[in-house]
């Protein structure tokens, strides 16, 4: 029996109120009153959409054994290589094998999330794959001052997907496609180029969706009073109301749209919605979960008794209630690199990132791997072959050790006015682990006066700098204070 085993989600710290942007720009376009209510999540100036998904990632597979899985899809529609496999970035920040595991991208529609679900879920029931971890999520850009900046949001989900300990059973899918045009981006291009609202609102969502689940439901012979749960992505609150209306859903059993919470996430937004469903899903109800973009996906799932069972995942739920508001517009702009600031000096020496020393040192970077001695058990980051127990000073007899996951504490920290920094000042310290280990680390996602030595803290895959003129970012481990 293949379908979910687990799920997670990740949205960032940072929300921008809409009214925000409305005291700001509605000098400039006025229709923005219109949809001032609620917040949208933001991603911080070092996420992005492999950040997100790792941190999703981690939530889906907190408890379980990672190690089984075989096979990774990342679905994007703003990944941060074109051409370089952001999977298989995954996979290293997972500190999953390198050998025996398949990695792969899906791209170029926002139902590529669903895309990527359903293929997972084929792979299982025929057997090709044992495990799948689906992990979408999207950094939406949008100009200041649209009717986009206010729908749209930034967020990861993951959905693992197998055959053993099955807490929703795949019933299906039904797929349509029609290439409806509603917003393009061109690969030289920053923004999305869109068309006017109304085009998408009442020949995309009101039409296509409801088309279908329909077909959805002919094809599996299922009514409506079969299914508990409908999940369908629509940033238009009125119109997702009436795509229910069209289909005689009851209101009970549309899963919010999340507008207000955190804004439309793309590709990962049918993912994430799931979320809340799975939280509160009861053996024996029925699941559909649509995706929209160029056509429509959608999805069917039983579920199961083993929902009892399982570890219900904190990601979505404590990233939904521990946030960080942003009161400043030009911060968000800064964040989003829609403004230029000066650095100073020391902002401008990005070098060259050594792509040999990068792969030599692929699972002390990505996966944030130390070492253990076999001899006494001291745990050492960075790796060393020789024990730094002064009492053993053991040679060559290490074995992996992976840090994230581990509770971390802060051990002393400071704040640095004089480092580059975008969201200064620039804070870092020295952090000890949980079972040994103690590391200079940056601080994120957290306001110095709120920082105190002892405070436990989380690791957070963060992007460590970006290298505009090469266009490389490069990846690390940061510290954020544990949120719940």
């Amino acid at each position: 029996m293949a379908g979910i085993v687990s799920y997670g989600g990740s949205l960032p710290r940072h929300r921008l109120p809409r009214m925000t942007v409305v005291q700001n720009m509605a000098w400039f376009n006025p229709v923005i009153f219109a949809v001032a209510k609620g917040e949208r999540a933001v991603a911080n100036w070092d996420e992005d959409s492999i950040t997100m998904a790792v941190s999703a990632s981690y939530d889906c597979c907190a408890g379980m054994d990672g190690k089984n899985i075989d096979t990774i899809y990342f679905a994007t529609t703003t990944p941060a290589f074109l051409d370089r496999q952001n999977a298989g970035i995954i996979a290293n920040a997972l500190n999953l094998p390198e050998e025996g595991v398949r990695t792969s991208d899906f791209s170029g529609s926002l139902k590529s999330g669903t895309g990527a679900l359903i293929a997972a879920c084929d792979a299982a029931q025929s057997g090709k794959s044992s495990t799948v971890l689906v992990a979408a999520a999207d950094n939406r850009m949008a100009k200041s001052a649209t009717m986009y900046e206010m729908f749209l949001g930034d967020a990861g989900a993951a959905i693992m997907v197998g055959n053993d300990d099955v807490i929703a059973e795949y019933l299906g899918s039904y797929s349509i496609q029609h290439d409806l045009v509603d917003h393009y981006r061109a690969p030289d291009k920053k923004f999305d180029y869109t068309w006017e609202e109304r085009w998408v609102r009442d020949e995309g969502y009101a039409k296509i969706i409801p088309q279908a689940v329909t077909g959805f439901m002919k094809k599996h012979s299922l009514n409506l009073d079969d299914v508990s749960h409908f999940v369908y992505p629509c940033y238009y609150n009125r119109e997702h109301g009436n795509i229910a209306k069209k289909l005689g859903l009851s209101k009970e059993k549309v899963q919010d749209n999340l507008h207000d919470e955190c804004g439309d996430t793309g590709s990962a937004h049918p993912l994430l919605m799931l979320n809340p469903v799975l939280d509160r899903a009861n053996p024996g109800e029925i699941i559909i979960v649509a995706g929209f973009g160029q056509g429509c996906d959608v999805l069917g799932f039983r579920v199961t008794d083993a929902i009892k069972k399982i570890s219900r995942p904190r990601g979505f739920t404590v990233s939904l209630q521990h946030k960080i508001e942003i009161v400043s517009y030009t911060k968000y702009l800064k964040f989003r690199d829609m403004i230029t600031a000066d650095m100073g000096i020391r902002g401008e020496s990005v070098k060259n990132t050594p792509l040999t020393a990068l792969w030599r040192h692929r699972k002390m970077l990505l996966g944030m791997t130390g070492v253990r001695c076999r001899a006494c058990g001291t745990v050492q980051f960075p790796p060393s072959p020789m024990c730094v127990n002064p009492e053993c000073n053991a040679v060559n007899d290490m074995e992996d050790y992976h840090f994230p996951g581990k509770t971390a504490r802060v051990f002393m920290y400071t704040g640095d006015m004089l480092a580059a920094s975008i969201d200064p000042p620039a804070g870092y310290g020295l952090v000890d682990f949980e079972g040994g280990g103690r590391t200079m680390l940056d601080f994120t996602d957290c306001q110095l006066d709120n920082v105190s030595v002892g405070m436990e803290l989380d690791l957070s895959f963060r992007r460590r700098y970006r290298d505009d003129t090469r266009g490389f970012s490069g990846y690390f481990w940061k510290a954020v204070p544990r949120a719940g």
